[in-house]
């Protein structure tokens, strides 16, 4: 099977990128306000690379939903499909989408905003490795990940796992090889979490925050 056959779909998980609700842990660096708008910076970088990569549907799974009042001066594209994250750990959400969209697409990535290289290459490449393997992953330097992407479902590979520790990717990687899947594991990549991380950022994407 050819990548370019497989009919897939990138999900993006994201918080509304409002004062004090999003990159919370930002603020002693950059204030409150400030950490919001880098928070819109990096939403806007995971959409625009998403549809330009054109590797399949891009659906932005929301929290919360996006009819709540918070998102209504927040601009997103009138093309991106909208779904809600609904109740439960992040484990139960991710589970959820992703059942939903293997049931209509042959390969689903699940990304975040977090990630400063997610970008156009990095989407293409790991959906050309989804046409060989049954999963693919990026871990993060902090222990968690970035990219997981999949062209099967199974509950276990998301549940009884220490979210927002060290071993998020390890033990992602232990259930999916428990399984018997077939498993790439790409570049570590780096998430922008703390003052620390700011280090990192684009100086442009700075600027806007300020």
């Amino acid at each position: 099977m050819t990548p370019n056959k497989i009919k897939s779909r990138v999900i993006i998980f994201a918080k509304v990128p409002l004062a004090n609700f999003a990159k919370t842990r930002l603020i002693p660096g950059l204030g409150a306000i400030g950490a919001a708008k880098l928070a819109k910076v990096m939403l806007d970088n995971v959409l625009n690379s998403s549809f330009k990569s054109n590797v399949g549907r891009v659906e932005l799974c929301t929290t919360p939903a996006i009819t709540d009042s918070v998102w209504h001066d927040i601009r997103i594209p009138s093309n991106v499909e909208i779904s809600s994250q609904g109740e439960g750990d992040l484990g139960e959400r991710m589970a959820r989408a992703t059942k939903r969209a293997l049931e209509q697409d042959e390969a689903v990535i699940l990304i975040g905003t977090d990630c400063i290289e997610m970008s156009v290459t990095l989407l293409r490449e790991a959906f050309e490795l989804l046409a060989y393997n049954d999963a693919v992953i990026n871990p993060t330097t902090d222990g968690g990940y970035a990219l997981l992407g999949l062209k099967k479902f199974n509950a276990s590979i998301f549940s009884n796992i220490a979210w927002s520790t060290s071993d998020v990717a390890y033990e992602t990687i232990l259930k999916i090889r428990q399984l018997d899947w077939s498993i790439h594991i790409g570049k570590f990549l780096h998430d922008v979490d703390t003052p620390d991380d700011l280090k990192r950022v684009p100086k442009e994407w700075l600027y806007a925050a300020i």
